[in-house]
Parts: structure tokens; C-alpha cells; sequence
């Protein structure tokens, strides 16, 4: 069995809450596959086991109180118990990369990292809570973010449920393009202010 059948084993068991469990979690930071998830409870809806808005609505739930939990976890324990949980979930590299992010970025980095760059959502939360970042405006970019990102997946789901998991593939794979593209575009951009600060301090020391 896929792992899609496996969700969709345990929707038929469950129901909507083990949608519910691994959207939660998956957001505080856990390893498991939150997309598929939605994508699944998207085809199961289609199959006419529980209205669609439910899954959405459920989903959306979830997703927030994940990030809200993270959030304040890092906020209220800080770094010397976030570091080691951060390390025994595998995002110590994440984490460091949604520090930065979040320091030049704010509002932008939590907004665009629970849809357009899903992987890096859990870290951002962290780095968001261990930064002190203004918790209203953390809960505004997070709602408007994962609105995006549950109905955006539930919604494929729903009008693909034939093909669940050539569509985690194909979502998958181009979300991992968007994140080299980021990635790319950050280091040509340092690169950029690293030579031009170089040829100002070589002009400064040539007219001196």
C-alpha cells in the first residue's frame, strides 16, 4: 500500500479526525506528510464520504492551532529547549534558514511559508517564537497563509481523486523547485551587495 492509501485507510477508520491529528502536528513540526493529507481528505470528500467544506474548514483548524502551538512553544521555552526538539525533529538546518528569513522578511516569510514553501513552515513558527515576532501579526499572515494552502491542496484532491498520488508527486516535486529558485535568488542577491560593497570600499581606498 502508498502511503495515500495508508491516509486514506485511515480516513475511512477515523474519519475527519485523523485529518485533523496529522495537520496538527505535522505543523508543530512532526515528519509527516500534512500535503498528501490534504490532498487524500480532498479525495475523500469527493467520494462522497463527508462534505467537502468540512475537510477544508477542519483542515484550516488544524493547520493554525499547529502553528499558533509552535509559535508559542518557542516563545515561551526559548532556545535552550527549542534547539534540542528542533534537532530531534531534523530542522536544525530549517530552523537557522527561517531565522533569516523571518528577520529580513517578517510578515512575507510566515505568509508565503505556509503555501508557497510548506517544508519551511514548522521552522518559521519557531524562529518567529524565538525572535519575540509580534504575535498579532503572526496570527493574521499564518490564517490568511494556510487558507491558501488547505484549500489549494483539499481542492486538488477533490477534483483529481483518481490520481492522489501523482498529484503529491507532481505538487511535491514543484514545490521543491520553487524552494531551489528562493534559495538561488537569496545567494545571487548576496553575492550582489558582497561586490558592490567590495567596489565602494575600493573606490573609498582609491580616493584617499
Amino acid at each position: 500500500m502508498s502511503t495515500a492509501d495508508y491516509l486514506l485507510a485511515a480516513f475511512v477508520a477515523y474519519g475527519l479526525p485523523a485529518l485533523f491529528g496529522v495537520i496538527l502536528l505535522s505543523s508543530v513540526g512532526a515528519p509527516l506528510p500534512s500535503s498528501l493529507a490534504l490532498i487524500a481528505g480532498g479525495s475523500f470528500a469527493a467520494q462522497g464520504e463527508t462534505p467537502l467544506w468540512q475537510v477544508i474548514v477542519l483542515a484550516g483548524i488544524a493547520a493554525v492551532l499547529g502553528d499558533q502551538l509552535g509559535y508559542g512553544l518557542a516563545r515561551r521555552f526559548g532556545r535552550r529547549v527549542i534547539a534540542p526538539l528542533a534537532g530531534r525533529l531534523g530542522l536544525d538546518d530549517a530552523l537557522a534558514k527561517a531565522e533569516g528569513m523571518t528577520t529580513t522578511r517578517g510578515g512575507a516569510a510566515i505568509f508565503f511559508s505556509r503555501w508557497l514553501v510548506a517544508s519551511l513552515g514548522p521552522s518559521v513558527n519557531l524562529a518567529c517564537g524565538l525572535a519575540g515576532y509580534p504575535w498579532p501579526r503572526f496570527l493574521v499572515c499564518a490564517v490568511l497563509g494556510e487558507a491558501i494552502w488547505v484549500s489549494l491542496y483539499v481542492l486538488a484532491g477533490w477534483a483529481f481523486s483518481d490520481h492522489v498520488q501523482a498529484l503529491a508527486q507532481i505538487l511535491g516535486d514543484l514545490t521543491w523547485v520553487i524552494v531551489g529558485v528562493v534559495v538561488a535568488s537569496l545567494l545571487a542577491w548576496q553575492l550582489t551587495v558582497s561586490l558592490q560593497s567590495h567596489a565602494r570600499d575600493a573606490l573609498l581606498a582609491e580616493t584617499e
